[in-house]
């Protein structure tokens, strides 16, 4: 059994003061389905943490997958939908300084099918910055090209979705519209397609939020659909987690009141088992 943890939510309610850190599960919402991922936090820590800031800071809204390849990658990160002078067009992502390759920092993982990787560049080892794909089948040549093509997350559901991307029929529901480069694999929901048939992608974070009320804490999340859900807690940063509460999530807000907290400085974590 994998559990996968969210952000490690501090709450002193003494002095109301709360601060949060990210999660390292992602899920990645589509027209064609949910795709949920492990991000290998302590393995590349610079890695997730940039694509953290993008999902934080606003960067990815209306994003959508830019390239696909059936039998190899899908691809997003690069590009999203924004309205300029009352018009929809397609613009780049606001890119932050690319970040060293860490495909041999920590645990080295090859991407495999269902892996999450950095693109880059090519030829340039440290160039990624805001892109990255999911590897649509065993791409162990990737680890051997320039110092070898990060992966940093793994799918842990969704690879039914995955798998559309590999089915090329004319049934699918999936077609490759040939603009100028670099959008000249862009995956379209339709044969005469608008803006709104691009394969867009929602990314979210599973997060804790908790706020001091007169009752003690209100905690709540996005859970993580029909998985258990566990809310932890720990009176100081070295004692044990225990468990507060354990219910099947729904994919949508979930809250709890933790009545115990009250006067008391505790700790709070959300874990979901896979």
């Amino acid at each position: 059994m994998n559990c996968i943890m969210g952000g490690i939510v501090f709450l002193m309610l003494s002095t109301g003061f709360a601060s949060c850190q990210a999660g390292t599960l992602a899920q990645f919402r589509t027209p064609l389905g949910d795709i949920e991922v492990e991000l290998f936090r302590e393995d590349k820590p610079v890695t997730v943490e940039n694509f953290l800031r993008y999902v934080g800071n606003g960067a990815y809204t209306n994003l959508f997958m830019h390239r696909w390849v059936p039998g190899f990658v899908v691809q997003g990160g690069g590009y999203h939908t924004a309205v300029i002078s009352n018009r929809t067009v397609i613009d780049a992502v606001s890119r932050q300084p690319a970040i060293p390759n860490e495909y041999g920092v920590g645990r080295t993982f090859s991407n495999t099918y269902g892996t999450l990787a950095m693109a880059r560049v090519s030829g340039l080892t440290n160039s990624a910055s805001s892109e990255w794909f999911f590897n649509l089948r065993d791409n162990r040549e990737l680890d051997a090209v320039d110092g070898g093509f990060t992966v940093f997350g793994r799918v842990l559901r969704g690879t039914n979705v995955l798998n559309r991307f590999n089915n090329v029929s004319a049934t699918n529901g999936i077609y490759r519209l040939l603009l100028e480069a670099p959008l000249n694999e862009l995956p379209v929901l339709s044969q005469t397609p608008t803006f709104n048939d691009l394969v867009y992608v929602d990314i979210s974070l599973l997060q804790l939020q908790v706020v001091p009320v007169p009752g003690g804490a209100a905690l709540s999340w996005r859970s993580i659909s029909n998985r258990p859900n566990h809310i932890e807690f720990s009176e100081a940063a070295s004692s044990p987690w225990r468990i507060l509460v354990t219910t099947n999530g729904n994919g949508g807000m979930l809250r709890f009141l933790d009545a115990g907290a009250r006067g008391q400085t505790r700790f709070y974590r959300v874990r979901v088992d896979y």
